[in-house]
């Protein structure tokens, strides 16, 4: 659990230092900021969506998420609990200012980010399993500097993202031993893969191209080592 300690000092850290910045830097530069961003978001899932073996298995572990996430409703939990966390923090912040009008959009949009991808899985089965918490610290490094950013724009909401990564990337830690054993290395690319076209839906919600219900796709990642397991050895 060091890497997702680490890990969540860094977001606490880079959000709290965007927030008292936010309302200090013109809305161009934070517009111009969160475009890079929104850009880079896409650049970094495509880089990971390419990796795939198996075009056919990742369209249907997106379309099979899609659909299990749709009737669970992922999404709008998610956009609930950031509502009940905003509730319960609107007297301490001021009531609904600009950014706390924003809290739910900075909670989502911020845990998808620091919680979707390669480094996530493979740096928290490597903390698991070795103890080696090195992918995890880069990984670290990268979601301070994004919160710092995020939160300059969406305010003390993406704070509360370290909660999302304490029991997501916590619990991945915790079952890595367990999950290892039933992964092969197929399994995780094709997993990376799926992680890679969320987080292109990531960015182009940042840059308010498409209003994706990009947590709906979460299911993906579960989907992508089923059909491997299934389906790989024929494609």
């Amino acid at each position: 659990m060091t890497g997702t300690l680490i890990n969540i000092a860094t977001v606490l850290a880079g959000s709290t230092a965007g927030t008292l910045l936010g309302t200090r830097l013109p809305d161009r530069m934070r517009e111009t900021v969160m475009h890079g961003i929104g850009l880079m978001t896409i650049f970094i899932g495509l880089s990971m969506a390419l990796k795939t073996g198996h075009p056919l298995i990742l369209l249907g572990s997106i379309v099979l998420g899609g659909i299990v996430g749709e009737l669970l409703g992922i999404d709008d939990g998610l956009k609930a609990l950031g509502d009940w966390f905003e509730g319960r923090l609107a007297g301490t912040f001021g009531g609904k200012s600009a950014q706390a009008g924003n809290f739910s959009k900075g909670f989502v949009t911020a845990s998808l980010i620091f919680c979707v991808g390669p480094m996530t899985i493979l740096g928290s089965i490597q903390d698991g399993l070795t103890g080696d918490y090195s992918l995890l610290a880069i990984k670290a490094m990268l979601d301070g500097f994004t919160s710092l950013a995020l939160s300059a724009t969406f305010g003390i909401g993406v704070a509360f993202a370290a909660v999302t990564i304490l029991v997501y990337q916590g619990a991945l830690t915790l079952g890595a031993a367990w999950a290892r054993a039933l992964l092969t290395d197929p399994m995780v690319t094709e997993m990376s893969a799926a992680g890679g076209l969320i987080i292109v839906g990531i960015g182009l919600v940042i840059l308010e191209l498409k209003p994706i219900r990009v947590a709906n796709l979460l299911p993906a990642l579960l989907f992508a080592p089923v059909l491997v397991a299934l389906v790989g050895r024929w494609l």
